[in-house]
């Protein structure tokens, strides 16, 4: 029996209100977030970074963007996202800001740190609006909201030619400095903008469902082996997807030889499809159920990673004469590599959606702490993938092992949640198959 009180029931145009601000400001802080994916190359350039050591500011944004998402989440459930969506867009402007005055490795690393603050607000929004939209529009809404990962593709346009159009050392309107550190200047001044809009413009009686929920009580679904397998799928979607749009940029640079600008459109072409497909996943979710979506997904990013990890080359065989012959030469061009991560995205997108519709119809008076915990997880995905893609790049000396590092993760999801769905089937009867996307008992929610 819950212990929290029933709230007020939400208007619609509250609704409404909420559903924006909070994907308006997501999609800004999701930029912020992710920002070091375009600006690392002259980053690197100007501080003689290594590849290794830009994944690891790639992953120090990434580790503070995930690992306070939990607490995030469960005080919004407690106090209302309109307070911690306006913390969060204010507190991440300073460190936006300080990211342009940074001269030494050592500095960035730990300003990329501060920014990742801005990643948090994923868990807070989930909360926020999972409080505000009726059940039965929840898979669309949450889709919605979470297209706001798109934001990852804004320094991906934005940022190329801001830093081709502005001097290096130059300084514009007293504030703006010159190239690459123009970026974190504009958008300082933009979280500034949207914290006082969403102050302002949120509904000032706010939905807070958890707020008389004692901590334990909030706590409680998280012993549930059930949220950390829905955990493991967000790593697949969601980390996968974060650390892939930070580290594609540079993997088109360096394979393909493109420029900077043209590998930024060429990795807005894998984000678009993997954010604003969210409400399409979240609809299909809402009409055939999550778990079967979540076996679509599964299955196409198999058989695309399992592509995209073969290297280019050929076996070269020597025989007893002492001659050599090649065989199975294999190699893959610019376009097909593109479309496959364009694919790539439309399957992430699609399943993001609908591990979030799980969490509302099996936990819906702890979406704050349950989608916490599955956000920040799934954001830690996103922390140690850019280090394992250099890591394994360096061992194995084949680019292409990124998306081996993929495959695997997605073929530990698939078959963890396989067996559940077969463990589930054979243990009560036959007739569950019907209702496995329904939870109506409680031994079927501890599955």
């Amino acid at each position: 029996m819950s212990g929290s009180v029933a709230p007020t029931p939400p208007s619609t145009s509250g609704a409404r209100r909420v559903l924006w601000l909070s994907t308006i400001g997501f999609t800004l802080m999701f930029a912020v977030w992710l920002m070091f994916g375009i600006l690392g190359k002259p980053i690197s350039q100007e501080f003689g970074l290594s590849e290794v050591q830009l994944s690891w500011i790639i992953a120090a944004a990434v580790l503070n963007g995930s690992m306070w998402r939990l607490p995030s989440g469960m005080i919004t459930d407690r106090i209302g996202g309109r307070k911690v969506m306006t913390f969060l867009l204010a507190g991440s402007a300073v460190p936006a800001y300080l990211v342009s005055k940074a001269d030494s490795y050592v500095m960035l690393l730990i300003l990329a740190f501060f920014v990742g603050f801005a990643g948090n607000s994923f868990s807070s929004g989930i909360a926020w609006n999972s409080a505000w939209q009726p059940r039965q529009h929840q898979g669309f809404a949450l889709g919605v909201f979470g297209a706001g990962n798109v934001g990852a593709s804004v320094t991906k346009f934005i940022g190329p030619p801001l830093i081709a159009g502005t001097t290096v050392g130059a300084t514009y309107l007293g504030i703006f400095p010159g190239g690459w550190r123009f970026i974190p200047v504009v958008y300082a001044v933009l979280l500034v903008v949207m914290a006082v809009a969403t102050w302002f413009l949120a509904p000032h009686h706010d939905q807070a469902p958890g707020k008389s929920q004692p901590l334990r009580e909030q706590l409680q679904p998280l012993r549930h082996i059930r949220v950390w397998r829905f955990s493991l799928y967000y790593v697949a979607v969601f980390g996968a997807y974060v650390a892939l749009a930070a580290w594609l940029p540079t993997y088109y640079m360096d394979n393909f030889a493109v420029s900077l600008q043209t590998a930024a459109y060429l990795t807005a072409t894998y984000i678009f499809p993997a954010s604003l497909l969210r409400p399409l996943g979240g609809s299909l979710a809402d009409r055939f159920g999550a778990r079967r979506v979540m076996y679509w997904t599964f299955g196409a990013m198999l058989v695309i990673t399992g592509i995209l990890m073969m290297p280019n080359g050929h076996i070269v065989i020597s025989h007893p004469d002492g001659t050599q012959s090649e065989h199975l030469a294999y190699s893959i061009g610019l376009i097909p590599f593109a479309i496959l991560v364009f694919l790539l995205g439309c399957a992430m997108g699609i399943g993001k959606a609908a591990v979030f519709k799980h969490i509302p119809e099996y936990f819906p008076d702890n979406v704050g702490a349950v989608g916490g915990l599955v956000g920040m997880l799934g954001g830690l995905g996103g922390f140690f993938l850019p280090p394992m893609f250099a890591y394994t790049k360096a061992w194995f000396g084949f680019p292409s092992s990124t998306f081996f590092v993929l495959f695997l993760l997605t073929v530990c999801c698939a078959v963890w949640m396989h067996w559940t769905v077969v463990h589930m089937l054979h243990q009560h009867t036959p007739e569950l198959a019907r209702h496995i996307e329904n939870p109506s008992t409680p031994e079927e929610a501890l599955a």
